[in-house]
This record gives C-alpha cells, structure tokens and sequence, in this order.
C-alpha cells in the first residue's frame, strides 16, 4: 500500500506576531563575544509548529518538535520528532491519464525523527538540509468491507530546501519562518511523493512549512 501526502505546516503564526526580538550576541561587545569558546546553552533554541496535510484525496494533520543548537550566525543544527495522522482514498489512473478514486481508503500515523542543519547566507534567508526517517503503521481499508491489512515500514527522506525568516537577527533571536523542499530520494513509500498504484510512477510533492524558533536561556533583557 502507497500513500500520497502533501505536507503544509502550520504554526502558531499568533505568536509569531508578538513574539519579542532577542539577540545576545549582537548586544556584547566583539572582544567578549570572540572569548567565548565551547558549549553555550544560551545558543539552544527550540521550535516546530503544526502540520497539516490536504488534497482532493487526502487529510493529515500532526506536530513537529525541534531542538537545535546556533553554533554562530550562519550555522544553525539540531534534531527533530514529528507525528503525523493521515486519511487518504486510494487513487489510480487510466490510460488517459486522468485520475479517480477506487473507493478504497488508507489510515496511517507516521512517527518521524530528523535531524537537520541551516546556513543562513543572509540573516532573512536559510538553505537547509534535513535527514528523516518515517515509521510508517498503516492500515488498508477495502470499499466492499472486507478485511482491513495492515503493514508497518520505515522509509528513509532527504529533504534540502530553502526558506525566508521574518525577525531573525543573529543568534538569540526569535523569529518566524516559512520554507519550501522536496525529497530528493525518490523513493515510492515516501511520504512526500505521490504515488500513482497501478504504476511505478512517482511524482515528487513540494513542502511547505511554516513555523517558529524560539531561543532558550536567554534570561531578562
């Protein structure tokens, strides 16, 4: 059983309205900031948002932890969990190449964890690269009410993009972002292609993502 997600992450943008510009470093003097050697817990950040899946023939919805770590401004790194539910009707095409529903529905939850690493050539735009591995439980669900199969699998994504942020200044800043990237890989069970069942065809879906980051240990300003 094949899957087509379309992944659209939407995150609490509220509070990206509100949310408080902080840059630490930027504040200290340079000879201060160039003696600071080693781990910094005041350079951890954390984030995500909220993701949400749609199309003609699909509905997921789920959430995206981050961690990560501002080694200085131009180099952000660090790890990710996300889970994700997905409902989707099973899709082929004809020889015309048009599309239809066979009636048949697909249920799956994907337990994701990531890593990823950001450069920022300029501090409103990021290029980012992000290494996933979906765990994949689902269950295939038959139109005349037959016995329902079920499958478990893990399938292997990499994901380069590139992305705006709105409010970011340096390390310690909190700030809004919003990106676009594909799976590079390819492969048919991922969830960031679509999948036509009666081929061996892939096509490749672009995802958008918007969300936070959000600076840890800063103390008051």
């Amino acid at each position: 059983m094949k899957k087509i997600i379309f992944l659209f992450c939407i995150s609490f943008t509220s509070f990206a309205a509100t949310a408080q510009y902080r840059d630490v470093e930027s504040a200290k003097p340079e000879t201060e900031q160039e003696e600071k050697k080693g781990f910094q817990k005041d350079r951890l950040f954390t984030g995500g948002g909220v993701l949400l899946s749609l199309s003609n023939y699909n509905f997921g919805i789920g959430v995206s932890p981050v961690l990560g770590y501002s080694f200085n401004k131009w180099f952000d790194a660090g790890i990710g969990f996300g889970f994700t539910y997905i409902t989707q009707r099973e899709i082929y095409q004809d020889y015309n190449g048009y599309e239809y529903a066979t009636g048949n529905k697909i249920r799956q939850t994907d337990l994701v964890p990531a890593i990823f690493a950001r450069v920022y050539p300029f501090k409103f735009l990021f290029v980012q690269v992000m290494a996933e591995h979906n765990i994949i439980s689902q269950k295939y669900i038959y139109a005349g009410g037959g016995p329902s199969d079920k499958v478990k699998y893990g399938v292997t994504s990499l994901l380069p993009g590139i992305g705006y942020c709105g409010g970011r200044e340096g390390v310690g800043s909190d700030f809004y972002f919003i990106s676009i990237s594909v799976d590079v890989l390819k492969n048919k069970n991922s969830p960031y292609v679509q999948r036509i069942y009666n081929t061996d065809a892939v096509n490749i879906l672009p995802i958008i993502k918007a969300g936070l980051q959000i600076s840890l240990f800063q103390g008051r300003k």
